[in-house]
């Protein structure tokens, strides 16, 4: 697992810049303190960990929602964070992406059986990549064994020439063809961000426009999610958010904020609330009929480097699932882009969830990427598991 610093941002920082360390299976547990109390207690824990903001939004089965900051928004003016503040999705968009497929999938509009070859004559080619052999389900769970090569920095030289280019999915699919897979198609498990990018290019071939069009109509428009916007090539962030850092080395976090999203196809910026309101609809059956969303909850094992730091982590389409400690599991998918790193959480019933968002990324070492993930981690178990909860 890539732990340099962005690839592209840490290609998706590494499955979302840094994946989430730390919840194992059931076990026995001390009785956590208030729900609101908790959130503020694991918000402050983040922060004490060096990373400069973190705010983090709780939703109880009867809508009452716990909001905690720590930190601060800006480290040269000391501003605090924004409890609304806007954030990039990062790959959360994934999920998102996801629904969209899913729901053509339901309109008869396309199948998952699909060959990538099917919408994209001759796209997926060369130096053994076929697209003849790939399917769309393959490119949802990242079994297509395409590999990754999406431009990134992991210096701060590298991010000041590097955070204004913009870059087509044309190029990004190319880039990747010069490799040859990762394995055969269905064959093993890699995240691979370019699989995503092609998903995006075959919902613009089956619908006649981009895939943030059909995000926007099919998703958030119908949830209210007037929050959640997609920014495009713009560098900037919608107003109030907090500035994103990553840490390049000691003493060494640079403002990365002003920058393109690599795939600004489904760049989106998004904010806590909206995070939460879009996994609990998910999950309550709200966007997809009984059948697909089955579907998408259908998972398979990561790989072993991928367990490292999600133990026990399974992926079906667009979704995560994640052991609790109360015992079952929850759905997720985290997102991590230019400094900012997102975690989130939603149990089976889509009746609880969290959304967590931290505007540094401590990227400089395996240690702190674990450090980070693990606290992070640790905050939406707690949530999930409020007041004695168990998903079973």
């Amino acid at each position: 697992m890539n732990a340099t610093l962005r690839k592209p941002l840490v290609l998706a920082l590494c499955v979302a810049t840094l994946l989430a360390a730390g919840v194992t299976g059931a076990v026995a547990r001390p009785a956590l303190p208030a729900p609101g109390e908790q959130l503020r207690q694991d918000t402050e824990a983040i922060h004490a960990l060096g990373v400069s903001g973190v705010q983090a939004r709780a939703v109880a089965p009867d809508g009452r929602q716990s909001v905690a900051t720590s930190g601060t928004a800006d480290l040269h003016t000391g501003r605090p964070v924004p409890p609304d503040g806007y954030f990039r999705m990062a790959s959360t968009a994934k999920t998102l992406v996801a629904t969209v497929v899913l729901q053509l999938e339901a309109q008869g509009r396309l199948s998952l059986d699909d060959t990538v070859d099917h919408w994209l004559p001759g796209v997926v080619r060369g130096n053994g990549n076929d697209g003849r052999r790939i399917t769309v389900r393959q490119l949802l769970r990242h079994t297509s064994g395409i590999h990754d090569d999406l431009p990134g920095y992991t210096t701060p030289e590298e991010y000041y020439r590097q955070r204004h280019d913009v870059h087509g999915p044309e190029e990004l699919i190319a880039r990747a063809m010069a490799h040859a897979p990762d394995f055969p198609p269905g064959k093993g498990w890699q995240y691979s961000n370019t699989g995503y990018v092609l998903l995006g290019s075959i919902v613009r071939k089956a619908t006649g426009r981009p895939v943030h069009q059909e995000i926007e109509e099919r998703v958030l428009r119908p949830l209210g999610l007037w929050q959640t916007r997609w920014t495009g090539v713009s560098p900037t962030l919608p107003r109030p958010h907090a500035q994103g850092y990553q840490l390049f080395g000691p003493d060494s976090a640079v403002d990365v904020t002003d920058q393109i999203t690599v795939d600004h196809e489904t760049a989106f910026a998004t904010t806590t609330r909206d995070e939460n309101r879009f996994l609990r609809a998910l999950l309550a059956g709200r966007l997809l009929p009984a059948r697909q969303l089955a579907e998408m909850k259908r998972t398979v094992p990561v790989n072993a480097e991928v367990q490292q730091l999600w133990p026990g982590g399974r992926y079906g389409l667009g979704l995560v699932e994640r052991p609790l400690s109360c015992g079952g599991t929850y759905w997720s998918h985290e997102g991590g882009d230019g400094g900012y790193i997102t975690l989130n959480g939603v149990t089976e019933d889509g009746r609880r969830s969290v959304v967590v968002s931290m505007s540094e990324a401590r990227g400089d070492t395996l240690e702190h990427i674990l450090g980070q993930e693990k606290a992070a981690g640790g905050l939406v178990d707690h949530a999930l598991c409020a007041e004695g909860h168990s998903p079973r």
